[in-house]
């Protein structure tokens, strides 16, 4: 299973409470999700597929030791794992994500020059992240 897309912008979600994107607030004794998705992508465009990230939040999260970290993978995997639609870096804090034709992804500020141009592309794939309150 994999939670990565090819050539694909996934938008802010139409009820995402954010005007612009925002970094996740820290402080918190343990890092939230969306932290840990931040300072992993932030700084690291293209480098990293959704898998990468959905995994390095679990493994961390879990204080999975490194070398024990193929293996953890390869099990976390074996079942469907929500993708980054439902990130609340898309959801909440006012980040579009972009996963290119290698399925890196990077996050892209809503309201940006880079964030209207992903959204008009013709050759990408559109999705909406989740909303977080149901109709």
């Amino acid at each position: 299973m994999t939670t990565n897309y090819t050539d694909t912008f996934i938008h802010v979600a139409s009820d995402s409470p954010a005007e612009e994107a925002q970094a996740p607030p820290a402080g918190r004794a343990e890092p939230s999700v969306a932290q840990l998705q931040y300072e992993l992508l932030i700084d690291a465009p293209y480098a990293l597929t959704s898998d990468d990230v959905i995994f390095a939040v679990h493994a961390i999260r879990r204080d999975i030791a490194d070398e024990d970290r193929a293996e953890a993978r390869l099990e976390f995997f074996a079942k469907p794992q929500a993708c980054l639609r439902s990130s609340p870096l898309a959801k909440r804090y006012g980040w579009g994500i972009h996963h290119d034709s290698q399925c890196r992804i990077a996050l892209v500020p809503v309201g940006s020059e880079d964030y209207k141009r992903l959204s008009e592309a013709p050759a990408l794939r559109k999705v909406e992240a989740l909303r977080s309150k149901r109709r």
